[in-house]
């Protein structure tokens, strides 16, 4: 039976990356794609970025595969206007996603792209395992004239969950990162990290850190991270600042999990409607969130590796695209990595 998979290509650059991958897995398998709008193209098409109906097959899908959303046209600080990204926290929230899984592992190839020096980086690979449906960013909310609040809340039972999925992730070490200096919020998070490691995990290190120190650890010290465990604001800013590390943000891939339901699989980057339409995109970190969701979302392993050898060959044999120094387009990068699909 072909294994079902809503796609969402969202906006600028989303769709010109979708249609490469979906071809990639159609070589690897037997899939059946759905697509549905979503982001700025469905607020356009019907007034909201996403509808009950994307939703309802995001839910009775076996994995979801994003693209990219958002862009200017959309931009607004009217809080009664829709906005792109109410549809990331709506399909978020609405398919339970409260795991984000970002693996940062540079490609040796790729080493000298970063802006961090090769001996820096040589033998980084960590994983930032993010809170995805807590803390500031789905908090009460307010507004008026002259003043704004956030409320940034979590329960034991949210921080206990996304916790043990850090530590069941990790092989010897988890790095927690927190305010616990300033915020109550982080200090019941390492209260709890800490007595859940103890209960179940004893043989895993834990440390504890500060965000503003592990901000500055990621560019000074990266390889010394093996699991960064972390709530939701904090691991949006610091999983996007670990990219820098493999040379691009258009290398990381992410998977975003739930206890039971469907994946959502997506590259880092966003929409670059700068680059739309020009046919320079670069589509790997979304061949690699389709390896991420081969092995996360659909269980296959060997397909999985597949991809990402791919991947890694084209890359040792000169590949290029414009973020990272070249100037192979999509359309070259896709022959690339598909000469290479064992």
């Amino acid at each position: 039976m072909a294994h079902r998979i809503v796609t969402l290509p969202g906006d600028g650059i989303g769709p010109e990356i979708m249609a490469p991958t979906l071809e990639l897995l159609g070589r690897l398998g037997d899939f059946e794609f759905e697509e549905h709008m979503f982001g700025g193209a469905s607020i356009d098409a019907h007034g909201v970025a996403l509808t009950d109906e994307t939703l309802a097959a995001c839910r009775s899908a076996d994995a979801v595969l994003l693209a990219a959303v958002g862009g200017p046209k959309w931009d607004t600080t009217d809080p009664n206007k829709p906005r792109p990204e109410q549809g990331l926290l709506g399909l978020r929230k609405g398919l339970g996603l409260y795991a984000n899984l970002r693996p940062v592992k540079p490609i040796p190839a790729l080493y000298d792209a970063s802006p961090l020096r090769r001996e820096r980086i040589e033998g980084t690979d960590l994983l930032v395992v993010r809170e995805l449906t807590g803390g500031i960013y789905f908090g009460e909310k307010t507004r008026t004239a002259t003043s704004a609040s956030d409320v940034c809340s979590y329960t034991t039972e949210e921080i206990e969950r996304i916790a043990r999925v850090a530590f069941a992730a990790t092989k010897t070490k988890v790095s927690s990162v927190d305010k616990a200096n300033v915020l109550e919020t982080s200090r019941l998070w390492r209260e709890v990290v800490s007595n859940l490691r103890t209960r179940e995990f004893p043989h895993i290190e834990l440390e504890h850190v500060l965000v503003d120190n592990a901000a500055m650890q990621l560019v000074s010290a990266p390889s010394e991270f093996e699991t960064i465990l972390t709530e939701n604001m904090f691991g949006d800013i610091l999983s996007d600042e670990a990219a820098m590390i493999t040379g691009s943000i258009g290398m990381l891939p992410s998977a975003s999990l739930s206890g039971d339901g469907p994946g959502m699989f997506e590259p880092v980057h966003g929409s670059a409607p700068d680059i739309a339409g020009t046919g320079v995109a670069n589509p790997l970190a979304m061949f690699l969130s389709a390896a991420m969701l081969l092995q996360h979302g659909l269980g296959l392993a060997s397909e999985a590796a597949a991809v990402e050898s791919a991947v890694q060959s084209a890359l040792a044999a000169g590949l290029r695209t414009p973020d990272l120094g070249g100037d192979a387009g999509t359309e070259q990068a896709t022959r690339a990595v598909m000469g290479n699909l064992a």
